[in-house]
């Protein structure tokens, strides 16, 4: 099925589907950026707003 599409493309046709790959293969590597993030982080990074620079001591996992 898709031999049919690539055997009658024409320039404009082939930009479509090179846009729609880019757009494809960033969507995948956005998503899985998504999924591998730590909570910590998104916890740090949404608690920043609310401390007006002022930074706080990290604190230690223990063991």
């Amino acid at each position: 099925m898709f031999k049919q599409f690539t055997e009658n493309i024409t320039a404009n046709q082939g930009y479509l589907l090179f846009s729609l790959g880019i757009f494809f293969v960033f969507f995948v590597v956005v998503t899985i950026m998504l999924v591998r993030l730590r909570k910590e982080h998104v916890a740090h990074m949404s608690d920043m707003p609310l401390h007006d620079g002022i930074q706080e001591p990290k604190k230690h996992k223990e063991l």
